[in-house]
């Protein structure tokens, strides 16, 4: 019998990890692929955000991170580190919980995956119930045209991705236009023309993606 797919989201809050507490010192969106818990009991973590050099600094800073690297692109800063510092969501990918995406802010984390059967979804809430601060979001069957997280569907970077989300929910697509440029810009923390080029990149690669590089 082939088991149901279940999408399932959960929200972190007081996790101790470095990703956790860089964030909440620093105003800064990281989104980190799923770490790699090592038998020696460290995690290979990466992860990117916006750059900011405040970010680095602070993480460079927490004795719990080792051999920090780091890769500008585009406004965005790709990292690569060990940690000493096992992450909470090992104890939910330890009952079954296939964890796709994490994405810290303000001290806290969203994981997004996926659970195969109700068994399994039952055990990974056990241990959610069992592990401090973690609390389940939503769930729902995982359908024929669910949605890849939109930057790694359209290859868009962290920054990008940042600032087109932005400019929708403060409407800056709307007819007529709700915010302005400016208005944007202040709420990401950045300078209008920055909002601007990224807003540019973003569509120039959104475009291609729809219609072709010849489009």
């Amino acid at each position: 019998m082939i088991a149901e797919c279940l999408v399932a989201e959960f929200r972190v809050e007081g996790d101790d990890c470095p990703l956790a507490r860089a964030t909440a010192a620093i105003d800064a969106v990281v989104d980190a692929e799923p770490p790699q818990l090592r038998r020696d009991g460290n995690v290979l973590l990466r992860f990117s955000a916006a750059t900011n050099e405040s970010l680095t600094a602070t993480l460079d800073d927490d004795d719990a991170i080792r051999y920090l690297h780091v890769t500008r692109n585009d406004g965005t800063s790709n990292y690569r580190c060990l940690s000493k510092h096992p992450c909470v969501v090992h104890e939910l990918v330890d009952r079954g919980f296939l964890v796709e995406s994490m994405r810290y802010r303000r001290g806290g984390a969203t994981m997004r995956g996926a659970v195969v059967g109700y068994d399994v979804l039952r055990g990974v809430m056990e241990a959610a119930g069992h592990t401090v601060g973690v609390s389940l979001r939503q769930v729902y069957p995982l359908r024929s045209d669910d949605r890849e997280p939109i930057a790694r569907r359209w290859n868009l970077t962290t920054a990008q991705e940042e600032a087109v989300q932005a400019a929708w929910d403060l409407g800056y697509f709307d007819l007529p236009r709700a915010v302005t440029a400016a208005e944007v810009a202040a709420e990401l923390g950045i300078s209008k023309s920055a909002f601007l080029e990224r807003l540019r990149r973003a569509q120039s690669t959104l475009f291609g993606s729809l219609y072709g590089d010849d489009g």
